[in-house]
């Protein structure tokens, strides 16, 4: 257990870093509105049309200049280092890379809102969670299927139901 938490406590940042104004709700203002994190028709089409044009690549520096993302979880989940400086020539993200990077903050957005504190939600996407085999949030949002079940979880959360 205490092997557990030492593991999990060097990916935590301090919650001043998390401070209002850099939030997810707040990095998905900029692209689409903090409703874009909620299935909204309209909303979600505004999204859909952002990230098929592929986000700018100063998306990927706002989300973890914020500190909504870590560099390592951009070079894990969304697009990897040396294609990231690719990237940066051309000035926009591929269509994929826009959808998972758009996918990471919007999960962030809801677990925040589910939550209440942009610290609290931190530290839920990287923990194991029952509700999810042990599996911890985060490693799951590489996928849509993965991001929905995250998304129930975070819905009986949203209800009050314990998971």
């Amino acid at each position: 257990m205490a092997a557990a938490r030492a593991a999990t406590a060097k990916h935590r940042r301090p919650a001043r870093e998390l401070a209002a104004g850099s939030t997810a709700r707040d990095w998905l203002g900029r692209f689409g509105g903090a409703d874009a994190m909620r299935f909204d028709l309209r909303a979600d089409l505004e999204m859909a049309q952002i990230v098929e044009g592929g986000l700018p690549t100063q998306a990927v520096d706002f989300a973890v200049k914020s500190g909504i993302l870590e560099q390592e979880d951009v070079y894990h989940f969304v697009v990897t280092k040396r294609t990231l400086q690719r990237r940066r020539d051309a000035k926009r993200l591929s269509v994929e890379e826009s959808d998972k990077l758009t996918r990471l903050v919007r999960m962030i957005a809801r677990a925040e809102a589910a939550l209440g504190d942009p610290a609290k939600a931190e530290r839920w996407v990287r923990e194991p969670n029952r509700a999810l085999e042990g599996r911890r949030p985060l490693d799951l949002l590489s996928s849509d299927v993965g991001a929905r079940a995250v998304e129930k979880v975070l819905g009986r959360i949203e209800h009050g139901i314990y998971s």
